[in-house]
């Protein structure tokens, strides 16, 4: 399960995506570079025609070939999501992942109309099976957000049935299909004017995804000039309660402590997720896609729960919307992600302070703010430091530098940490 959503700011978009996974499941974020194209791909179950691909940040579960959400080089960020429909997907055999469709679509578009291109193409071709989970026979179908600095596309599917609605001015998705008449692109197999909402399985409940797609379309409501990246963070650590813990001090910056449940009508179930013994928020971004090709690519990317995470500053240097020469030359784009971000150890860590602050009553909540007391100021100065780097167009050395030091940091306080609030 996930929540994403983006917002429509001056200039730009703004795309924000937790990912939730089993538990014990490491997830990285890692560089994955340009691939020239020939022979074929093996992707997590299947092998397909490999394409020239771009650079592509993505978040991938270090089992699987798929990630769960990502950005490349033109400014395209695509999350998914899973859903319910009327389909059983344990009829389908293995073939693509939802992940995979994410990856695949960040390195073959420039665009999220180009992504929705890719996503038909890969769909009509290959179809979607195969289990989601590496130990559990979890398959499902997706919903995609792919958002670039123009706009965005919803798309939601149902084996290799689809339909898309553009996102206006922002949108939110989550477990359930949120698509009715409104959509206006669509596979061949969908009749004209249908109501999507008849493909959602009447057997899941929606309950499930109501309360966190509430919040997060509340955060979208308010609009690009209340909403920056920021923001964004504060509303992926909401616990049911509100947006709390904005990076910049702004808002609510009192921890919530965990929900101490799931209800029987599914309350409980937050955006920055803890279902005990079942799935957690286990990696999370956060991309600010300006359309000012002179402007920078900030993007900020988080392992564990947002509430005990650190969204790490991650740099896209020479990266341009529409696929027009950088703002360092002409030569390929270069990616600058903090080494702790792609190690599964340092998860390791964010998991087992995930899993203390999910005690119930005073332990959970001191854990908490320990944590947060911890990393709050952590955040911040690298936050403020990277926007010196982005404002002074700092060159990779520079920005390698700086990440460097924020590994040291978190490497230094994180076993710490652990240790203080895990026993």
């Amino acid at each position: 399960m996930c929540d994403t959503f983006c917002v429509r700011r001056p200039g730009g978009m703004l795309f924000a995506k937790s990912s939730d996974r089993p538990l014990d499941e490491p997830q990285v974020l890692e560089v994955l570079g340009r691939r020239t194209g020939r022979g074929h791909l093996r992707t997590t179950y299947a092998e397909v025609p490999d394409a020239p691909t771009n650079l592509v940040l993505g978040s991938r579960p270090t089992w699987m070939w798929g990630v769960e959400h990502g950005l490349n080089e033109h400014r395209l960020a695509v999350g998914n999501e899973k859903v319910w429909t009327t389909a059983d997907p344990h009829a389908a055999p293995p073939a693509l992942l939802g992940m995979d469709l994410v990856r695949l679509v960040l390195e073959r578009a420039r665009s999220a109309e180009q992504g929705v291109e890719a996503l038909a193409s890969l769909l009509a071709a290959h179809g979607q099976g195969g289990s989601g989970e590496q130990h559990a026979d979890e398959p499902y179908w997706s919903s995609f957000l792919l958002v670039d600095p123009t706009g965005g596309w919803i798309v939601e599917t149902s084996g290799r049935s689809w339909v898309a609605q553009p996102v206006g001015d922002g949108a939110a998705i989550s477990n359930r299909l949120t698509l009715t008449t409104g959509w206006t692109r669509s596979s061949a197999d969908v009749p004209a004017g249908a109501d999507w909402d008849a493909w959602r399985s009447p057997d899941a409940p929606t309950g499930i995804a109501d309360g966190r797609l509430a919040a997060t379309r509340a955060c979208v409501a308010r609009g690009g000039d209340a909403v920056g990246p920021a923001q964004a963070v504060a509303a992926l650590r909401d616990h049911g309660s509100g947006p709390w813990g904005a990076p910049d001090g702004s808002g609510e910056q009192a921890p919530q402590p965990v929900p101490a449940g799931v209800d029987a009508d599914w309350g409980g179930i937050s955006v920055c997720m803890h279902i005990r013994d079942y799935q957690a928020t286990t990696a999370s971004l956060v991309a600010d896609l300006s359309a000012d090709p002179d402007a920078p690519l900030r993007a900020w990317a988080s392992l564990g729960t947002p509430c005990t995470g650190v969204f790490l500053p991650v740099a896209v240097l020479g990266s341009v919307p529409d696929g027009r020469p950088g703002g360092h030359g002409d030569d390929d784009p270069v990616a600058v992600v903090p080494d702790a971000l792609s190690d599964p150890e340092v998860w390791d860590g964010f998991r087992r302070l995930s899993r203390a602050v999910e005690a119930v009553g005073d332990a959970g909540a001191e854990a908490l703010a320990e944590v947060r007391s911890a990393f709050g100021f952590f955040e911040a100065s690298a936050w403020a430091e990277a926007d010196l780097l982005w404002e002074s167009e700092a060159d990779p050395s520079r920005w390698r530098a700086t990440a460097s030091h924020w590994n040291g940091e978190l490497r230094e306080v994180l076993p710490q940490l652990v240790r203080l609030v895990d026993g």
